[in-house]
C-alpha cells in the first residue's frame, strides 16, 4: 500500500480534517480541538506514575509542515499505536478521540477491525497517523503500555503453601541431627500419600526435603524413586531421601497441628535417640542354626531355623 496517499499535502480530500489544531490560532482562540489536545497534554504529564522524559517546551510543528506525512504505517499498525499508547495511560480514551477530533462510535469501528489494510479510508486513521508523527518529531514520548502483573498460577500457589514448612524449627535441625522416630516403611507411606496430592509434584517435593539437608546434599528425583523403591522398615535408612521426608513430615505435621501417631510414640520409647541413619545394617554373625529377622520397628532377633546339618 501506498503511504497514505489520504495524507499526502498536495491532494485534497473532501474527508481529511487536521489531526491537531494549533494551540494558539489566530481568530480561533476558543477552539474546542485545540482545547482538548492542551488539555490532554497536560493532564498526561502531571500523571507522575507514567512519567517520561519529555521536552519542557516542545517544538512547534506546523499541521502542513511535509516531515508529518513521511513515513509508513498500516492500519493495523495505527491500532496497534494507538492501543500502546491508551494502555500505557498517556491519555484516556475519551482524551484521545476528543484530541483527534473523532466520535466513539468511529473510534470503536476503527479499533474492531483487524485486517492489516482494514480501515485505510477510515477518518481516524490518517490523523492517528498525523497524531503520533507529530508527537515523535516534537520529541515527546509515550510511557510504554504497562504489562498485566503475572500471577501464579493457582496450582503452583497452592503447591508453594502445601510445601512451606519454613516457620517451623526442629532441634538439631542446622547439623543434620534431627532424631528419626519412623522406620523407612512407614516414612515411605507418609510420602506416597502426600505426593498422592493433585497439587504436589515431585521435583517440588525433593527440593523442600533437600531444603530439610545440609547443603551439599540435595535429593534428585531418582534418589527418592530408588528410596520409595526398597520395602523393609530399616532398608534406604542412610538415603537422604529418608532423612529429609521424614524431617519435612514432622514439621508439616507441626505445621498443621496434627497429634503424633501411636507408632510414632512407641518408636519414641524403642530408640531414644532416634533410629540410625548413618550405618547400613544388613550384616550380623549367626550362630548355628539362627538367623536375623527385623520386626515392624526395625528391632533385629535372631530365631531358629531348624537343625543345621
Amino acid at each position: 500500500m501506498s503511504p497514505l496517499n489520504e495524507l499526502d499535502p498536495n491532494t485534497s480530500s473532501s474527508n481529511y480534517y487536521p489531526i491537531v489544531q494549533p494551540l494558539t490560532q489566530s481568530g480561533d482562540e476558543n477552539s474546542q480541538v485545540g482545547k482538548s489536545y492542551e488539555k490532554s497534554s497536560t493532564e498526561s504529564k502531571k500523571r507522575k506514575s507514567d512519567a517520561v522524559d519529555e521536552p519542557e517546551t516542545p517544538p512547534e510543528i506546523d499541521d502542513d509542515d511535509p516531515r508529518i506525512y513521511e513515513g509508513n504505517m498500516t492500519p493495523n499498525q495505527v491500532r496497534r499505536r494507538i492501543r500502546e499508547f491508551i494502555e500505557g495511560g498517556n491519555m484516556k480514551v475519551g482524551e484521545f478521540q476528543q484530541a483527534l477530533g473523532i466520535t466513539s462510535t468511529s473510534y470503536q469501528r476503527f479499533m474492531r477491525m483487524t485486517g492489516s489494510d482494514e480501515g485505510s479510508g477510515t477518518t481516524i486513521y490518517p490523523r492517528a497517523f498525523r497524531f503520533f508523527r507529530k508527537r515523535e518529531l516534537q520529541g515527546l514520548k509515550a510511557a510504554p503500555a504497562r504489562k498485566p502483573a503475572t500471577k501464579k498460577p493457582r496450582k503452583a500457589a497452592q503447591q508453594d503453601q502445601l510445601l512451606d514448612v519454613g516457620g517451623v524449627a526442629l532441634d538439631g535441625e542446622d547439623t543434620e541431627e534431627v532424631p528419626v522416630y519412623d522406620t523407612c516403611d512407614e516414612v515411605r507411606r507418609k510420602v506416597r500419600a502426600f505426593l498422592r496430592k493433585p497439587d504436589v509434584s515431585q521435583q517440588a517435593f525433593c527440593r523442600a526435603i533437600s531444603a530439610c539437608c545440609e547443603e551439599d546434599r540435595k535429593v534428585q528425583s531418582r534418589q527418592l524413586n530408588a528410596f520409595l523403591g526398597k520395602k523393609g522398615p530399616m532398608e534406604g535408612n542412610t538415603s537422604p531421601a529418608f532423612y529429609g521426608s521424614y524431617v519435612f513430615l514432622e514439621k508439616l505435621r507441626i505445621k498443621e497441628g496434627k497429634p503424633k501417631s501411636k507408632m510414632r510414640e512407641e518408636m519414641e520409647g524403642i530408640y531414644r535417640n532416634g533410629v540410625n541413619t548413618t550405618d547400613v545394617q544388613n550384616r550380623w554373625i549367626c550362630k548355628g542354626n539362627t538367623r536375623p529377622t527385623r520386626d515392624k520397628y526395625g528391632r533385629v532377633s535372631f530365631v531358629k531355623t531348624g537343625r543345621r546339618n
